[in-house]
C-alpha cells in the first residue's frame, strides 16, 4: 500500500525570523486535494497565560524569475519592422 501523506506537513523553526510579526516556525503541508501549502505558526500566550501555537495556512508562495515575464503580464505589441522609410 502506498503511503498517502494527504493532510500531513511539517513545520521548522524560523532561523530568518528579524521582526515580531514575522512567524517562529514555517513549513508546508499537503491537502485532501493533494495541492501542496505554506504553514506559518506564532507562538503566542492567551490571557489565562497559557502557551499556544497561533497557526496560519497560505497558497504555496512561488518566487517570480525576474529574467521571466509574469503569466499573467500584458504582452508586447505587434511591431511591423517593414517601414517604408
Amino acid at each position: 500500500m502506498e503511503y498517502d501523506n494527504k493532510n500531513s506537513g511539517v513545520l521548522f523553526k524560523n532561523d530568518y525570523k528579524k521582526a515580531e510579526n514575522h512567524p517562529d516556525y514555517k513549513g508546508s503541508f499537503t491537502d485532501a486535494d493533494g495541492q501542496e501549502k505554506d504553514l506559518a505558526a506564532w507562538v503566542r500566550k492567551t490571557n489565562a497565560g497559557k502557551m499556544m501555537l497561533s497557526v496560519k495556512v497560505s497558497d504555496k508562495f512561488v518566487k517570480e524569475d525576474a529574467d521571466q515575464p509574469a503569466a499573467d503580464a500584458p504582452k508586447a505589441a505587434f511591431v511591423d519592422d517593414d517601414m517604408p522609410f
